[in-house]
């Protein structure tokens, strides 16, 4: 596991911008989505973090924290992925509400899928979840451990 402290939401940012680059040069395993479990409190950086990540990806369109939508998707023009979907599990109180929108169909094919609150679903989620740790340490500190 690597820890880094950022001082910036710009450097949170870029942490997600550089995951992005590795992302792109990586294969879907059996056409079959890439899932990152994002863990931490409020105002933890999670949210910056995948702005970093999608312009990482060529995504332009502005990103905000679905929380009430719980899930936004976004078509990638470009590459081996064919969605982005970022997922918000803070309102969700049980996993099967997750599984009432198509779910299952979204990670059985070769998409992006990040989920804030990914612990609230940890059960339904594939064994290969790559997962994030987001800590607020101070005003403008943040520890992500991945």
């Amino acid at each position: 596991m690597k820890e880094i402290i950022t001082k910036t939401a710009q450097e949170t940012k870029k942490i997600g911008r550089d995951l992005a680059k590795k992302i792109a040069k990586s294969k879907s395993k059996n056409n079959r989505a890439l899932v990152i479990g994002l863990e931490g409190e409020l105002g933890s950086g999670k949210t910056t973090f995948i702005q970093g990540l999608a312009q990482g990806l060529g995504i332009k369109e502005p990103i905000t924290s679905p929380t009430f939508v719980i899930l936004k998707m976004i078509e990638l023009k470009q590459g081996k992925w064919n969605h982005f979907y970022h997922i918000d599990c803070y309102r969700i109180s049980n996993p099967e509400d997750l599984l009432d929108l198509d779910f299952k169909e979204i990670i059985n094919q070769p998409n992006i899928v990040v989920i804030e609150w990914a612990e609230r679903v940890k059960e339904i989620l594939p064994k290969n979840t790559r997962w994030i740790r987001f800590e607020y340490l101070s005003q403008n500190e943040r520890k992500i451990t991945l």
